[in-house]
């Protein structure tokens, strides 16, 4: 109830009349005097001293004046915030990404938006999927690139590409001289896998389901580089999909059977609307349709 009659007043007080204050704000003389008489009852302390149409401030009057000047500044500085953020051409995009995504994908993807869009700023999230889902239903994204791409009510996918996964060997292992196995051949092979919870170690669960085992796992970890190098010093195999550079101490194998790869998918909020450079950003991704990975 006091916050409307806030700016009333602190114009009052900065001019100490009432028709000067009324004509900068655009009011009727009347509506702001009695929106300043129904401010001082529902504080039930007097704010001015009358005298005609000019007033000056009580003592309690100065106090609140301090605090109201500095409420309306904070106000101001949201509305200065949120007006920056939808900006067309400098606006803010709040993005999050899978970490196998961080290190080519994703710099490539804003590289290539930001030729036509060079002062869009990105606040990035580098997460697994479903605390991606998580943040992006709180308001914390706009948008996020995931995978598996999810299948529920309050969102709007899109699938844009596919990564084949291989699985990773040491360079001295059995299979290392191989180039293509079935996945059931790894059965006996103790693995080395992401956490419940990111995709790719479900993906990795369901497929060696699809191959008719389940996996000995020796470590869970949250990053697929890290696994990569375990896989070098012998802890175990991995699914992996390809590495930005090529790692030494390991073999990659394609699998042939389960056919082994991840869909990547863009996701966000059903029924919210996009400030304009979410709205530029969502267009380029889905442009990248399968185009979305470098080769």
């Amino acid at each position: 109830m006091l916050a409307p009659r806030l700016a009333y007043f602190e114009a009052v007080a900065r001019h100490e009349h009432v028709t000067r204050a009324a004509h900068e704000l655009g009011v009727p003389q009347s509506t702001l005097s009695r929106a300043m008489v129904r401010l001082e009852a529902d504080l039930g302390v007097a704010l001015f001293a009358r005298k005609g149409r000019t007033v000056s401030l009580t003592p309690a009057g100065r106090t609140f004046l301090g605090s109201a000047e500095r409420a309306l500044a904070e106000v101001e500085k949201a509305a200065d915030s949120v007006r920056a953020d939808a900006d067309p051409t400098a606006g803010r995009v709040s993005f999050g990404f899978l970490h196998t995504m961080g290190s080519e994908t994703v710099p490539a993807l804003i590289r290539a938006f930001r030729v036509d869009h060079p002062r869009v700023r990105f606040q990035l999230v580098q997460n697994y999927g479903e605390a991606m889902i998580e943040r992006l239903r709180a308001g914390g994204l706009d948008l996020c690139l995931t995978s598996p791409v999810p299948d529920a009510p309050d969102l709007v996918t899109r699938r844009l590409d596919e990564q084949r996964l291989r699985l990773v060997v040491p360079d001295d292992h059995r299979l290392a001289s191989r180039r293509r196995i079935r996945l059931a051949e790894a059965a006996d092979e103790t693995f080395v896998t992401l956490e419940p919870g990111y995709g790719l170690r479900r993906i990795t669960d369901d497929l060696c389901a699809e191959a008719g085992f389940t996996p000995r796992v020796a470590f869970e970890g949250e990053e697929a580089e890290t696994l990569r190098g375990l896989v070098a010093a012998g802890l175990g195999v991995a699914l992996l999909p390809p590495p930005a550079v090529a790692r030494p101490g390991v073999v990659e194998l394609t699998v042939t059977a389960p056919r082994a790869a991840r869909e990547i998918g863009v996701a966000w909020l059903d029924g919210h609307p996009d400030t304009p450079p979410v709205a530029a950003f969502k267009r380029f991704l889905l442009s990248r349709r399968g185009n979305l990975l470098p080769d």
